[in-house]
């Protein structure tokens, strides 16, 4: 499934690199790792994006090719913190309504609230 299916879409944008850690902002929000071609390959969300991009640039899981592709992009939407869980479920059931299971990078759905 490519980013620009889903509901909402994601409006930013940076490579996934260090150099772009200081391009994302420390604020609420929903985030996808996509691959160059832009496929989805984990869908999360955080409290401070600003970390989270850092937390996932230090774990070989999130930087290491995989069976669908390198992660290469990290989308994000900044959002109401108290409606984060429910736009990253969203998220996640377009995707396994798509292909029948979860990206390939996340391990969990996301819990209901």
């Amino acid at each position: 499934m490519k980013i620009d299916e889903l509901t909402p879409k994601p409006l930013d944008k940076v490579q996934f690199k260090l150099i772009e850690y200081k391009n994302v902002p420390k604020t609420n929000g929903c985030y996808v790792l996509t691959t160059f071609d832009n496929d989805i390959l984990y869908i999360g969300l955080a409290v401070d994006l600003h970390n989270r991009f850092k937390q996932h640039l230090d774990n070989p899981e999130k930087t290491n090719p995989t069976a669908d592709g390198k992660a290469i992009w990290f989308y994000y939407a900044t959002f109401d913190p108290a409606n984060l869980p429910k736009l990253e479920r969203t998220w996640l059931n377009q995707f396994t309504n798509n292909h029948g299971r979860l990206p390939i990078l996340n391990k969990v759905n996301s819990p209901l609230s």
